[in-house]
């Protein structure tokens, strides 16, 4: 049995259908409550057997970690693994343990990236704390040494107040020299503060650039998807997404080494950055991987555009300056879906990203709309 076998396909009673997603999905409010433990102890039977079919279909070993592979991709808990598992398939590709062990293993490094922008977070936080702290020291201190400064001049103008009134002065003197540098030491403490806040601007944003190519980074652009699905749908807004992927970018890297590949993974980011605005962004998702986001653009307004900037591309005839080799023409292949059509940011990134895995099987250089069928949810086993 092989992972693009058609019999894995789930049937509506499977453990989709019992998430919601399938006919077969029963609403447990409509149950007795005396059929409680009958209906959990078979749901439990149900979700094994969806797992056991998932590491049977991909020939895999049944250990804890294959067990909880299975269970996230087939609930939908690690977004990130579910589209890699659908791509693998889609390229009628076997899930193994060695390929699994790699993503995961990307994924890792995504969580502590995802681990150290939510330090810097927190850092940033008490960093604003401590700031205000140290401005209201500030202006406490500065309040009191004019307030002192006032009573201090007041007692050196009494000229028959005795010895007490002078020993008076001389400590009101002593604690206005104190306040001074205390006063000097808060207004240390607020430069220190601000210069720290400056290095933690530059610390987030080279957390969420793109080093190569200037551009974001995935995390920064998920943050931004986010944020502008929002504000999309508030304003009843379109919001097209589409993935764009460099067409060979493999036989650059293997016949002009990966300095000149590069370069053009520069040149390629450069020329979809133009696109950029407050309504379009761009980013680098990864490898020659780039992701675009374009509110208030229709699906085929979208399509046009990469079209028409996918074409500018192609029609230029580029060489190799180190060593005068052409590379010939440099293309691009992008899929692009409709957010909204598809319910939610994560189906719609799946939907683009089947879209684009089309337009590379027939032939490259395009640009292809994600369908209705692109939107559903992912089926075990089954191809695109």
């Amino acid at each position: 049995m092989t992972a693009h076998d058609p019999s894995l396909g789930r049937s509506p009673g499977g453990l989709l259908g019992w998430l919601g997603f399938g006919r077969g999905h029963i609403d447990p409010s409509t149950k007795q409550e005396d059929d409680q433990p009958d209906r959990r102890e078979n749901l439990r039977l149900r979700q094994l057997d969806e797992v056991a079919r998932f590491l049977a279909a991909h020939q895999l070993e049944v250990n804890a970690a294959t067990l909880t592979i299975g269970w996230n991709y087939l609930t939908g808990a690690d977004s990130q693994l579910v589209r890699a598992i659908d791509r693998q398939v889609q390229a009628r590709k076997q899930v193994t343990l060695e390929w699994l062990d790699e993503e995961l293993g990307r994924n890792g490094r995504a969580d502590e990236v995802a681990a150290l922008a939510d330090l810097m977070q927190r850092l940033e936080n008490s960093i604003d704390e401590f700031g205000k702290a140290s401005r209201d020291a500030h202006t406490a201190t500065s309040e009191y040494h004019t307030a002192l400064e006032g009573h201090v001049n007041e007692l050196e103008q009494v000229t028959r107040a005795g010895e007490v009134i002078s020993d008076l002065a001389n400590i009101a003197k002593v604690m206005l020299r104190r306040t001074r540098d205390i006063e000097k030491q808060m207004l240390r403490s607020e430069a220190q503060t601000r210069a720290l806040r400056r290095r933690l601007d530059e610390a987030r944003r080279s957390a969420e650039e793109d080093h190569l190519t200037g551009l974001p980074n995935r995390r920064a652009f998920e943050a931004v998807f986010e944020e502008q699905f929002r504000q999309a749908r508030a304003a009843t807004e379109p919001l097209c997404l589409a993935f764009c992927d460099i067409d060979h970018f493999k036989k650059i890297n293997d016949e002009h080494g990966h300095e000149a590949g590069d370069r053009v993974l520069k040149l390629v980011a450069d020329s979809l950055a133009r696109l950029s605005n407050d309504y379009c962004h761009v980013a680098r998702h990864g490898g020659e991987e780039f992701v675009v986001l374009l509110r208030g653009e229709t699906l085929e307004q979208a399509r046009a555009q990469l079209d028409h900037l996918r074409e500018q591309l192609a029609a230029r005839r580029l060489v190799n300056r180190a060593n005068d080799k052409p590379f010939g023409q440099v293309t691009f292949s992008a899929g692009v879906a409709d957010v909204f059509a598809c319910g939610d940011p994560r189906t719609a990134l799946r939907a683009a990203d089947m879209a684009l895995y089309r337009a590379k099987q027939e032939g490259r250089n395009r640009v292809t709309e994600a369908t209705a069928e692109d939107c559903l949810p992912p089926q075990l086993g089954a191809a695109a």
